[in-house]
């Protein structure tokens, strides 16, 4: 078995490693900074703190690295590509995680009782509304969930009421949350739980 060393003034590290390694500092650095941008809108302020503490020592070890290399264009190509793929990977890892809760709004000029009996049996709260749209009137159904949830109470929607017009929208705090308590219970041992809280 050989140990490959790579000389600080070989092509290789000067025009390979090096640049890669500030790639991946800045994919990383990014990456993090648009997660706390996200999580700092959602009030998530426990974990914000530790983010930017790492965001910010990636950000200088890649800084530091450039000002060592001046002369060196791959270093900047490096640069700007992972403040690029890490705005990317950011959204990408928010997006997984799911974080936070949202308010869904549904419209409907047809019968609610089988949509909010579903949504009530699925342990979703549920607020009906009357209301008046351009062809006369219809029922508002509001419901906050888990942003993970989501997709789920979609599901419902489409199955009792596939021609309902539904809209989404991010709910910074909510007093009371309704969900699957196995769901909270799991969600503990986990990033995600830490990140909840």
């Amino acid at each position: 078995m050989y140990l490959i060393v790579f000389d600080s003034n070989s092509d290789i590290y000067q025009w390979v490693l090096f640049p890669l390694f500030i790639f991946v500092c800045r994919i990383c650095d990014v990456s993090l900074a648009t997660l706390r941008s996200v999580l700092s809108a959602k009030g998530k302020k426990k974990i914000v703190p530790f983010i930017g503490f790492f965001e910010v020592l990636l950000w200088i070890l890649a800084v530091s690295s450039i000002l060592k290399n001046l002369n060196n264009v791959m270093c900047y190509i490096a640069f700007a590509s992972g403040y690029s793929v890490g705005i990317y990977v950011g959204l990408v890892i928010e997006e997984k995680l799911a974080i936070g809760t949202q308010v869904l709004r549904i419209i409907t000029n047809q019968n609610s009782t089988q949509i909010v009996d579903a949504l009530n049996a699925e342990d979703y709260g549920v607020t009906c509304v009357n209301a008046e749209g351009a062809r006369g009137p219809v029922k508002m159904i509001f419901t906050i969930v888990k942003r993970k949830e989501v997709p789920h109470v979609i599901d419902i929607i489409h199955k009792y009421q596939p021609n309902a017009f539904y809209s989404i929208e991010d709910c910074k705090n909510a007093s009371q949350v309704r969900y699957d308590s196995s769901k909270s219970l799991n969600a503990k041992w986990s990033l995600l739980g830490l990140l909840k809280k």
